[in-house]
């Protein structure tokens, strides 16, 4: 267990100072108090006080999503639900929501014989066994990149994709690229189809060229990339939108193979800015996500639910971040 020493190392500020963000002295800022809270959610630190009381139990359910390291997509939502819940009291557990668990426990069931009162999903398929039960469920529940409709305990949380798509696109017709290319993630996923249709609506605008051909599914892994980039590029592809940043890394690797530079032949777009994206080579223009505050979002929507407030979505807005995998287009 994380010591108050080790919240002190970690901020570089002294044992004294912790113990009283902790404690909730007078004398410290209410900023510097809610890093010394954060960080020691983060490090596993828990006061006496905390220890002292019942908390309520919440729990993340995950599938189809790396998250425990920081380089892995997951974590800082992770970690953002956590900083937050704990200042409320609330207890968090992560469960991972194989699919035998899923057809072995009804979702109401689970939730109510180990005492959750919410949950937050994360990585959920379209085809997923709970997902049907969503509908009906009176448990307080918040789905990332899901939306349920018409039912006042089940929010939808995540990122405008239609903004971020069009950003990019907007960001590549600028650099004087008209034929772009999108490898989405896949096919049985709700987010993949809100890009898709970002990237036509996104295309259709600017009466740029597009076919069912250049916008293939994959998977969120870099292989995805390897067997469509050949055939994008038979079609004149100048530049490629990916469904997310590993996939990204995958098309810059299979560019690379085929003689090709980045970005003077081809320009390559991720999603998300993980960690990843910024030590590629070239460095990765991307779509950022602020994972951190998708996971506070989470924990608030959740929160509003168990207290009866119903919210339908709540779509953070993305950012481009520019860097070296788009350029100009080759002449």
């Amino acid at each position: 267990m994380a010591t108050i020493k080790d919240i002190a190392e970690r901020l570089g500020i002294s044992v004294s100072t912790v113990s009283k963000g902790l404690n909730g002295a007078s004398d410290i800022s209410e900023s510097l108090r809610q890093e010394v809270l954060d960080t020691a959610v983060e490090l596993g630190y828990t006061t006496k006080q905390m220890r002292g009381k019942v908390p309520r139990k919440l729990c993340i359910f995950v599938e189809n999503m790396e998250y425990e390291t920081p380089e892995q997509f997951g974590y800082d939502i992770i970690l953002g639900f956590r900083q937050r819940a704990a200042r409320e009291n609330y207890e968090v557990t992560v469960i991972p929501a194989s699919p035998s668990l899923q057809s072995t426990e009804k979702y109401d069931t689970y939730m109510l014989k180990n005492g959750f009162v919410g949950a937050f999903l994360l990585g959920f398929a379209l085809q997923d066994e709970w997902m049907t039960q969503f509908h009906s469920t009176a448990i307080p529940t918040v789905l990332f990149d899901n939306n349920i409709k018409k039912n006042h305990t089940v929010s939808y949380i995540g990122t405008d994709s239609f903004e971020g798509i069009d950003d990019a696109i907007e960001h590549l017709a600028s650099l004087g690229h008209r034929r772009i290319g999108l490898i989405n993630g896949s096919r049985d996923s709700f987010i993949c189809e809100q890009r898709r249709q970002a990237y036509i609506d996104s295309m259709s605008a600017r009466n740029l060229p597009f076919s069912e051909d250049t916008m293939p599914y994959g998977y969120f892994v870099p292989e995805a990339a390897s067997p469509h980039v050949g055939n994008l590029l038979s079609m004149g592809i100048t530049a490629i939108l990916c469904g997310n940043d590993l996939i990204a890394s995958g098309a810059i690797e299979e560019c690379t193979l085929r003689g090709l530079r980045v970005p003077e032949d081809i320009s390559i777009i991720g999603f998300d800015d993980i960690p990843l994206a910024a030590n590629l080579k070239p460095s990765l223009t991307t779509i950022r996500q602020d994972r951190i505050e998708l996971g506070k979002c989470g924990f608030f929507t959740l929160h509003s639910l168990i207290n009866h407030v119903s919210i339908s979505r709540t779509l953070l807005r993305p950012e481009l971040i520019v860097r070296n995998s788009t350029g100009p287009i080759h002449p």
